[in-house]
């Protein structure tokens, strides 16, 4: 099984669907995750998610909303919500397009705070050809593709935000000490282990740290 890590960014209006706009402007709220995500035969969206905040406001919006089918929510500061309602286009021709190549995403998908999120797609290498390299130019999101590779359910899933040569060095650094307190190793001593020089080790080891901790504190 391979796997296909994709950072999907709305092109306008900061969110895939308004209800989400609204919910992702409110300072009361925090969208924490999506655990999980279908389109029903009905062609509407049945979402399982997770938020922090002010739950009052977040039942008030969705009571509100035009979009909302139905809902159910649990928990006190940290919270999981069931919900179902109607996608926008964007929101049905993208879920329409994972299921027809039969791709499975890995959840949680973490929240970013511009409407933008970092999803996992578990299958092929033709279907993520199909799915990412075919895409129709009329649809109104943005992708960079961060990483693909053979999938290793042992893994910790942020390992694969990790680029292969990132993940080398980290791995020399922590065997090494660097991360040791006392540090019982330098950057040069990490250079040396992997063969690159001292500054590109400085450099590889502050991208996989804020991609790490920026997935750890979403």
């Amino acid at each position: 099984m391979r796997y296909l890590t994709l950072h999907i960014r709305p092109a306008a209006a900061g969110a895939f669907h308004p209800l989400a706009k609204e919910l992702m402007d409110d300072p009361a709220i925090t969208r924490e995750a999506i655990h999980n995500v279908e389109l029903l035969s009905d062609g509407s969206v049945l979402l399982f998610a997770e938020g922090s905040g002010d739950q009052d406001r977040y039942k008030e919006i969705m009571d509100h909303s035009q979009f909302v089918i139905d809902y159910l929510v649990s928990g006190d500061d940290r919270w999981m919500a069931v919900s179902q309602f109607e996608p926008t286009e964007t929101t049905r021709r993208l879920l329409e397009r994972q299921r027809e190549l039969n791709l499975t995403i890995e959840t949680p998908i973490h929240f970013n705070a511009d409407g933008s999120f970092r999803v996992t797609y578990l299958g092929t290498d033709e279907d993520f050809q199909t799915f990412a390299g075919d895409r129709p130019a009329d649809l109104p999101f943005t992708f960079d593709v961060v990483e693909m590779g053979e999938y290793n359910p042992d893994d910790p899933s942020f390992t694969r935000l990790l680029t292969t040569r990132q993940q080398e060095v980290v791995e020399s650094a922590v065997e090494l000490g660097y991360y040791r307190v006392p540090r019982e190793a330098t950057l040069d001593d990490v250079a040396a282990a992997v063969g690159i020089a001292p500054t590109t080790v400085g450099d590889h080891l502050r991208k996989a740290e804020e991609r790490v901790f920026g997935t750890l504190v979403r």
